[in-house]
């Protein structure tokens, strides 16, 4: 059997009769699949040229400049965040800081809206 062979048998599985080979063969070599996974995926994130790469789903808001009207733009922060009064004044006034991280696009988009009708400059990364 060659690895096209192989490989053909192996697409043709189950994922439950993929998840039993992947056992078996982790038994019978003494490894664990995880371990080359894991040193497998590090590099794809670090690759610059776009190939392969998934699409980003998270994306972290960014004040960089609070602006000329800063009191609104606090305001702004304190009903997106639910910060206090200080705790909202300090992220502008010492900004670059991430008002939200880990949010979808559409999310990421509408507080950059926000923030920036209130006078901030914003990033989306």
């Amino acid at each position: 059997m060659n690895k096209e062979e192989i490989i053909e048998a192996i697409e043709n599985m189950t994922v439950l009769e993929l998840a039993e080979l992947v056992e078996e063969l982790e038994d019978k070599f003494d490894v664990s699949a995880a371990a080359p996974v894991a040193m497998a995926g590090a590099p794809a994130g670090g690759n610059a040229g776009g190939e392969g790469e998934e699409e980003q789903t998270a994306f972290d808001v960014e004040i960089t400049s609070g602006g000329d009207k800063k009191i609104k733009v606090i305001k702004a922060v304190r009903e997106i965040t639910d910060l206090g009064l200080k705790d909202a004044k300090a992220l502008v006034d010492e900004a670059p800081n991430t008002v939200k991280e880990g949010v979808e696009k559409e999310e990421a988009e509408d507080i950059k809206e926000q923030l920036e009708e209130a006078g901030a400059t914003v990033e989306i990364k």
